[in-house]
């Protein structure tokens, strides 16, 4: 496999673009920090998530980067995120540090001992949530595709990507119970049964109407509009949307309820 890796590069001259980006990163980057970001796209019921291919790799991995002189975490994540995405609105948790020795090395054998990439890191782990109609997936020099998969559907992931995002799911269905994570998933105005099938797609499992709608709204987080949608065959449902000042203090001390 080696070799067909090695003989990829040398007839297209991609390790050039890594080389170069290595020289640069080695002045102006933080050694052995890096950044994985797990981007979850939601749209009608279906869940995604965010994946790349590298060029010279089969496997498919994360949208990542790594962090500047310059930079906080977090100011460093949305840069990442807003260069694959385009994406302002979302939602961006970190959610935890991945350091296991070989985590990464192993798949970026072919590449030359002393490049930036092939140095042992630690890389601090973003989860976001995104609508993903909204998002066109930008490809950059160092990948050859950048696309939406299905989380239940979900290629072969190089290092140890899978187990990366397997723990930002975990994260986000448990911080489910007591975040209110869907503002950045759903029309401005919304429905209750829009909002259930958000966390009913979000979870995995199915949620007991009156039990949700009754816990949603002692959250008391919604501005309840007079109008409601019109165009239905049935009883017109109200309309919603999330007021805005009780949204950001609710993210920042939590909701105590679990689903």
């Amino acid at each position: 496999m080696a070799g067909k890796i090695n003989l990829y590069f040398c007839c297209i001259d991609d390790l050039s673009v890594f080389e170069r980006r290595s020289e640069t990163f080695y002045q102006t980057h933080l050694p052995h920090i890096s950044i994985d970001c797990v981007v979850f796209g939601f749209h009608i019921n279906t869940l995604k998530v965010l994946l790349i291919k590298m060029k010279g790799q089969n496997k498919w991995g994360l949208p990542g980067g790594y962090l500047s002189h310059d930079q906080d975490l977090d100011e460093a994540a949305k840069s990442i995120l807003q260069e694959r995405t385009g994406a302002e609105k979302v939602f961006l948790e970190q959610f935890k540090t991945f350091g296991e020795l070989g985590r990464s090395e192993s798949d970026l054998h072919y590449m030359p001992e002393n490049i930036w990439f092939r140095q042992r890191f630690l890389s601090v782990g973003y989860y976001a949530l995104v609508d993903y109609e909204q998002i066109i997936p930008v490809v950059d020099e160092i990948s050859v595709a950048c696309e939406w998969k299905d989380v239940n559907e979900l290629p072969e992931m190089m290092m140890d990507h899978a187990k990366i995002y397997q723990e930002a799911l975990n994260t986000m269905r448990f911080q489910l119970n007591y975040k209110p994570i869907g503002y950045s998933l759903l029309p401005e105005q919304f429905t209750m049964p829009e909002l259930q099938r958000l966390y009913e797609t979000l979870l995995n499992k199915p949620l007991s109407r009156g039990n949700f709608q009754r816990k949603m709204l002692a959250y008391d987080i919604f501005i309840k509009h007079d109008e409601g949608r019109k165009g239905g065959a049935h009883r017109t449902p109200n309309l919603y949307s999330f007021d805005q000042e009780k949204y950001n203090n609710a993210l920042k001390k939590g909701l105590k309820e679990a689903w």
